[in-house]
């Protein structure tokens, strides 16, 4: 198995290639940058960076990719640049390759040294040897992007609990929006069908309280609420339709 690591930035974008074999050994087969010069326009750099993604990505058809999760404290102009140098490697990679994860740099430290907080230079030579490597790979971004694939090569048995989805990696915080909304809609269809189902009593009172009527006519049952053509049976379709989603996701 071909996995490609990816260290996101918009100045340089470190890349590493690794196969794994079925013993769970891994071997390098390429690492570097791609680069771009600060001179130029955001959207030439980004353009920059999806040719540099595209070439790799022909060249040695990763079966799985891997990347860093975007994590940003206190430089948010910073983190906004990456954002975008991220969001082209994500779309150029998805053409290649459905199969993306990403892990935090807790997770990539916790899985290579067993410390989520240990330093670079421990994280490089263990890198190196870990790869058979001489010496330790260079740039930074280069070697950084070879522990995301080993971090990828050792967790990748945990199947999809690392994969990309909307904004974070934990399925909870992917579906919040969504299960929120279903229970917005769910409760707004019981409401309408309560009045539905009132409306039906309050008729079938009426009718045997007035005026007999004849043996043809009949009282619709209470518990066949008539079906509502409102809003509310616009918001069930989307309900379930967005149930059904789910659960093919899962």
């Amino acid at each position: 198995m071909v996995i490609l690591g990816i260290d996101p930035g918009l100045a340089t974008l470190g890349y590493g290639l690794i196969r794994k074999d079925e013993n769970g050994k891994c071997e390098v087969l390429d690492y570097g940058v791609v680069s771009t010069p600060k001179q130029e326009s955001l959207p030439t750099r980004l353009v920059l960076l999806e040719d540099g993604i595209n070439q790799i990505l022909r060249k040695y058809h990763p079966d799985q990719i891997a990347m860093e999760e975007l994590f940003f404290s206190k430089n948010i102009t910073t983190g906004i640049a990456v954002a975008h140098a991220r969001g082209v490697v994500l779309l150029a990679c998805v053409k290649y390759c459905p199969y993306l994860y990403e892990y935090t740099p807790m997770q990539i430290k916790q899985a290579l040294t067993g410390y989520g907080r240990a330093e670079k230079a421990q994280m490089q030579q263990v890198v190196a040897t870990m790869l058979g490597l001489e010496k330790i790979p260079k740039p930074d971004d280069a070697a950084d992007a070879l522990a995301i694939a080993l971090c990828h090569a050792t967790a990748s048995r945990f199947g999809g609990l690392f994969k990309v989805e909307n904004m974070t990696r934990t399925k909870g915080k992917n579906t919040e929006a969504g299960n929120a909304f279903q229970k917005l809609m769910q409760e707004t269809i019981k409401k309408e069908d309560k009045k539905a189902q009132k409306k039906a009593v309050s008729g079938s009172t009426h009718s045997r309280v007035g005026k007999p009527t004849s043996a043809k006519k009949t009282v619709a049952p209470v518990a066949q609420a008539p079906r509502l053509n409102t809003a509310s049976e616009i918001a069930r379709k989307i309900a379930e339709q967005m149930q059904s989603a789910d659960k093919k996701g899962e």
